[in-house]
């Protein structure tokens, strides 16, 4: 994780706002910074060392992934557009898949065919299903080769709009409770719009997670969805124990609420996206 945050931090101009690693997930979530061509520069030599570092062949985790570099999302900040984000993300794309022999799908507002815009689709079957899935000529990907990277995997690089990823720890360690708590939350089971959803264990806890994606926190913001998992987990005599937020979240994210009120230990004004941004 040193030598990844490093090859972040050796290009100038970029920053790198948060680190978020969690071994039960087997994942860890860089979010830097800074102009265009930097973060594009940085977004590179990032790959480099994970693609170099990590083996699939002998990795395990909870979280869904395709690849030792699972996904590089570009989001536009101030004065940037969609369309440049997306430039970006296709000439990242194309770069990585030709320098690692790499398979790239592009997804969301990257995405060059409608079914790709969804990230949980394109890691439907993880990297365990890779290899068949490669052999379809439907699921050819849209950079670097049509060929099995037994140590690499695959990656999806996208653009899209601020997510804010959160995770609420459940006093329980009920499995189909969870589960069945994310299934009410989210979207696409007729939850809170803009909203993705999973139930997981946390082994080192001996409890479980319900972890989430808000793909539009205008649509749903934080407290909105934090009250839902409490009131879903109450009504199964389940309390919840803290939340946590993966990277960033704006401001904006928390209307008419305290981070205290949201279960958010140690929270800090590190964690607000509006940190690191120019106030001019």
């Amino acid at each position: 994780i040193d030598r990844l945050a490093g090859a972040i931090q050796s290009v100038a101009g970029v920053r790198l706002a948060d680190i978020h690693a969690d071994p039960d997930h087997h994942r860890s979530v860089f979010t830097f910074l800074g102009a265009p061509a930097a973060v594009e520069a940085a977004a590179c030599a990032l790959a480099e060392v994970a693609l170099r570092a990590i083996d699939m062949r002998t990795h395990r985790g909870i979280h869904p992934r395709i690849g030792a570099l699972d996904v590089l999302p570009f989001v536009p900040l101030r004065e940037m557009s969609m369309a440049e984000a997306v430039t970006i993300a296709h000439r990242v794309g194309r770069t990585l898949g030709a320098r690692f022999e790499l398979p790239i799908f592009f997804y969301a507002e990257a995405a060059l065919s409608p079914e790709r815009r969804s990230l949980p689709w394109i890691r439907r079957g993880e990297y365990e299903g890779l290899a068949r899935r490669l052999a379809d000529p439907a699921w050819k990907p849209d950079a670097g080769p049509a060929r099995f990277n037994p140590r690499s995997g695959a990656t999806a690089v996208g653009a899209r709009g601020i997510l804010v990823a959160f995770n609420v720890w459940l006093d329980s360690n009920d499995l189909d409770a969870a589960r069945a708590i994310a299934r009410a939350v989210r979207e696409s089971s007729g939850g809170l719009p803009a909203v993705q959803a999973m139930g997981v264990p946390l082994a080192r806890h001996a409890i479980t997670q319900v972890s989430l994606n808000l793909l539009d926190y205008r649509r749903t913001s934080l407290p909105k969805v934090f009250e839902r998992v409490k009131s879903e987990a109450a009504r199964r005599g389940i309390s919840v124990r803290q939340s946590e937020l993966v990277g960033l979240a704006p401001r904006d994210a928390f209307p008419g609420a305290s981070p205290e009120s949201l279960a958010l230990p140690d929270f800090t004004p590190a964690k607000l996206l509006e940190t690191y941004l120019p106030t001019t």
